[in-house]
């Protein structure tokens, strides 16, 4: 549904300033960075730099401000200056001067004072306990699970040691632990259709924090066409609703990060390979970066405000193609026995090779040290076998058998698929070779005619869904009502 822009401006215009900082309508400065504003007329405000420098421009043309009369005075002819009526009386007036206002996704909360941690100890959520409520949404992959929730139990107590040490700073205290944790953003390594991306966004609705889902393959070096970094700390400041304090404890996840490894064979600059490597560095450390706020690109319009992404968990994620034959030829080197016969009569070995990943084999891959050094967590996801894909259909609070279930029950018929149809489906999406994404592809195919035809005879009770249909040998069973 739309939200109409001139109701959601003029909510905007209430309670919310008190939320948001006041941004200067000219140089689009924050409150935080110009100082405090002059309210003109329409709720518009200016910092004083920009009123200061408009007068000047006056006062540098000889006119007499004595003489001037400011109520009949049209400021529009003052560089930047929007039209305004001095003598402004009726706020209705001003109704149609909505564009001129800053909407507050172009604001920034303002940040609250701070006396100690957020949060306490005691919230965090115990990795027995995360990896549980994951075991409900995401089949397999149990110890990728089982890593992701105890990287993320640390990230989160490393946080707490952090701001409880700055309080400390702050009363003029000095902490007598001596120990600082370090930061430790999580490397995925995983199939195309292994659930990196939904493990990931899961955990972050779990957790109720922001989520910024990023694809590398669209970051170049800052200067060259495409997303600049600092773009991806960006969405994390949108997807927190502007509120820098929740962005600095957010989640930023990015994807087919194996897409930036460094080009082996090149005459031109790599400018979207080891370069976007380097750049990415201090974010993944932690540092402060200027971000545009409400916009994807800086501009002299856009205000931007300032992100610390040292508490910013950053999780890289990627198929890496062919990382899988480097594990191998290290693996053969080292085992007088012949490691890669084993793998080849070994099913199960071979699903699991990318668990035997090493440094080394990623830098042969083509990711610099100084990148790897800083996601120290390394998770790797197992390829689905047909009978996790089954377990997918079905098993998950929000399984995809589910959700179709419930769209015929809204037409008051039953739904249901054979063993059989279950298992054929499953073979099918290892065929296509693209993972779980397959299966709800798979499905949309199939239960098109049925959802079509269904609505037409309100007196069919149950559909069955079977193999042979899926194999275009026959329909679905239909059984009436009553």
């Amino acid at each position: 549904m739309e939200i109409d822009d001139k109701t959601t401006e003029k909510k905007e215009t209430s309670s919310d300033t008190q939320e948001y900082e006041k941004v200067c309508y000219i140089c689009r400065r924050p409150e935080s960075k110009a100082g405090s504003m002059i309210m003109m007329p329409g709720n518009i405000c200016l910092c004083h730099d920009c009123m200061q420098k408009a007068f000047d421009s006056i006062m540098g043309k000889g006119m007499d401000m004595s003489k001037i009369d400011w109520s009949k005075m049209d400021l529009s002819q003052i560089p930047g200056m929007p039209y305004m009526n001095m003598n402004f009386t009726n706020p209705t007036d001003m109704e149609g001067f909505g564009n001129a206002m800053i909407s507050n996704k172009q604001k920034v909360k303002k940040r609250k004072e701070k006396n100690g941690p957020d949060f306490q100890l005691k919230d965090i959520t115990a990795p027995h306990i995360l990896k549980a409520k994951l075991d409900q949404y995401v089949i397999g992959q149990d110890k990728a699970k089982k890593v992701m929730a105890v990287a993320v139990y640390n990230h989160y107590k490393r946080i707490f040691d952090e701001e409880q040490r700055q309080a400390l700073e702050k009363k003029g205290e000095k902490s007598t632990d001596d120990v600082r944790i370090e930061k430790s953003n999580i490397l995925m390594i995983g199939p195309t259709g292994s659930g990196k991306t939904y493990l990931v966004k899961t955990l972050a609705n779990l957790l109720n924090v922001p989520l910024a889902i990023a694809d590398a393959t669209s970051l170049t070096e800052a200067g060259y066409i495409g997303d600049d970094i600092e773009s991806v700390v960006s969405k994390l400041l949108t997807a927190s609703g502007n509120d820098v304090e929740k962005a600095e404890h957010g989640i930023i996840f990015i994807d087919e990060i194996d897409k930036i490894a460094r080009k082996k064979e090149t005459n031109t600059r790599d400018v979207s390979g080891e370069s976007v490597q380097q750049e990415l560095l201090k974010l993944l450390e932690g540092s402060t970066v200027e971000v545009p706020v409400g916009a994807g690109q800086k501009n002299a319009l856009t205000p931007t405000t300032t992100v610390n992404t040292e508490n910013i968990l950053f999780i890289c994620g990627g198929a890496f193609p062919d990382l899988e034959t480097i594990i191998r030829e290290r693996l053969q080197k080292k085992s007088s026995m012949g490691f890669g016969a084993v793998l080849k009569d070994d099913a199960e070995q071979e699903r699991q090779i990318l668990s035997k990943v090493t440094t080394e084999d990623l830098r042969k891959f083509g990711m610099i040290p100084e990148f790897l050094g800083r996601l120290p967590v390394t998770v790797t996801l197992e390829k689905l076998n047909e009978e996790l894909l089954m377990r997918i259909l079905r098993e998950p609070r929000n399984a995809i058998l589910r959700q179709y279930e419930k769209l015929l029950s809204m037409d008051e018929v039953k739904l249901e698929f054979e063993e059989d149809a279950l298992r054929w489906i499953a073979e099918e999406a290892l065929r296509r070779d693209t993972g779980a994404r397959a299966l709800r592809a798979i499905l949309e195919e199939f239960m098109l005619d049925i959802m079509y035809e269904i609505p037409k005879d309100p007196g069919i009770g149950t559909v069955v869904v079977t193999r042979s249909y899926l194999e275009k040998k026959g329909g679905p069973l239909i059984q009436m009502r009553g």
